[in-house]
């Protein structure tokens, strides 16, 4: 009996890191020390799970116009602060501010705010902070 109880245990152990190591670190794709900002118009917007993301046309700091992929929290949790499939809109003008890529070439992004130009709109400044 006791020999079962420690078979159960050593697999949920396992099981249980296999889940942890799944998940990656934000710290290995972006330079969370640093920010960047840019102001574009909106592309697509993907709200889903484990993370949305949205794709903004504007410029890089040569001034060419890139194609940025920004990086937000998944469908569940921006749902829980306000946040619909509905909230951004192909052509909408956008202010993002997140962390770079450790590869620029990427032109990615961690979100950490965004504001909309049109309505005021805004998200970010603290985590999960929708302002108005």
């Amino acid at each position: 009996m006791k020999r079962r109880l420690l078979v159960l245990l050593i697999v949920a152990a396992f099981m249980t890191g296999a889940q942890a190591y799944a998940h990656h670190s934000f710290a290995a794709t972006y330079f969370e020390d640093k920010t960047v900002k840019i102001e574009g118009k909106l592309v697509q917007f993907l709200f889903r799970n484990p993370h949305s993301f949205v794709h903004i046309e504007a410029p890089d700091e040569t001034g060419a116009m890139q194609r940025w992929a920004v990086e937000w929290g998944g469908a569940g949790q921006l749902g829980g602060q306000g946040v619909t499939r509905e909230t951004l809109r192909p052509g909408d003008v956008v202010t993002i501010t997140g962390n770079p890529g450790r590869n620029p070439a990427d032109h990615r992004l961690r979100m950490v705010s965004l504001r909309r130009k049109s309505d005021g709109f805004g998200w970010g400044g603290k985590p999960g902070e929708v302002v108005d």
